[in-house]
């Protein structure tokens, strides 16, 4: 599994909710702080969106993708210099049955989807500490034609109610999550992190060895050897790229997979030797550096994902 897929796999992507919002005329709608992710879509017309900091709205033409990260608030809206409503209550009240959300009257047209991603998983900070805040992907961009075939797919499932929509809908927003992140991986406009270590081919093999192997005793020496550096150059380029050595990044991803493995109710013994620890009293000591607690202790408290698992639509 290449890494990506392997951080997806523990990530458990615990709630994604698709929805079509159309608008006319002049509009501006706030959304209140949220957790981990959002995307949206523009399906017809343009909107522009924008933070609470001061910095310069963006403007969203057909076709383009953007990406919300941080969870901090954000507004949206035909015209920045209006007063926004509040969003969730605007979507909340004007959702017709069919599931679309229409609001306003006369002036331009504006449709969208989106959707919210809710990670039930620890290991959400790897992907999210990696993002800037804003992920914009426009349609004119050279990775942007598979987002397009996926934004018409998108267009389809939530424009009628038809069975298997909501199945069909969460699909593809997980579908949408992975393509954008390949789409600013080829853009090479990533900050360093773990995520944007994957575009550098070389510390993205490294990592991707200890992904296809985390049991293994990996040394600095083998995986420099495997990606054809210097243990020095290695060291230096992968601490520059990833934020940590080589050997701290693979004790922290060995923790992230034994904290999913123990809340899943696995034994101790089973964790340790699947993440390439020979006793427990290692995998023990370990865990505790890491974590703050005991492995016994972790795998015994209630599952701790995200603090509010509640579905909600919003935009």
């Amino acid at each position: 599994m290449d890494p990506l897929s392997d951080v997806f796999h523990l990530l458990k992507v615990e709630s994604v909710l698709s929805a079509r919002f159309e608008a006319h005329g002049a509009w501006s709608l706030r959304f209140s702080a949220y957790q981990h992710m959002k995307f949206g879509g523009v399906l017809a017309g343009a909107f522009w969106l924008w933070f609470e900091d001061g910095a310069p709205p963006l403007r969203l033409n057909q076709g383009d993708f953007y990406l919300l990260t941080q969870g901090q608030a954000y507004c949206t809206g035909s015209d920045p210099s209006l007063a926004p409503a509040d969003g969730r209550t605007v979507l909340a009240a004007n959702r017709c049955e069919d599931g679309i959300v229409r609001y306003g009257q006369g002036g331009e047209r504006v449709s969208a989807a989106g959707g919210r991603f809710v990670f039930d998983s620890h290991a959400s900070g790897l992907l999210l500490k990696s993002l800037p805040p804003l992920i914009h992907i426009p349609a004119a961009s050279e990775t942007a034609p598979t987002l397009r075939a996926t934004l018409d797919l998108l267009r389809l499932e939530t424009e009628t109610s038809r069975p298997g929509a909501s199945v069909a809908a969460a699909s593809l927003a997980n579908l949408v999550l992975v393509q954008v992140l390949r789409a600013h991986l080829a853009s090479g406009a990533h900050a360093p992190g773990w995520l944007g270590a994957l575009a550098d081919p070389r510390i993205g093999k490294a990592l991707g060895l200890m992904h296809a192997d985390v049991a293994r005793h990996w040394k600095v020496d083998e995986l420099a050897a495997a990606v054809a550096m210097s243990r020095t150059a290695f060291s230096e380029r992968f601490r520059t790229r990833v934020g940590m050595t080589p050997i701290d990044y693979l004790t922290h991803w060995r923790m992230a997979k034994a904290k999913a493995a123990l809340e899943a109710g696995q034994s101790i013994a089973t964790v340790a030797e699947s993440i390439g620890y020979g006793s427990e009293a290692a995998f023990h000591s370990a865990f505790k550096r890491i974590v703050g607690q005991s492995p016994g202790r972790y795998r015994r408290q209630p599952s701790a994902g995200p603090a509010d698992k509640s579905p909600r639509r919003d935009k």
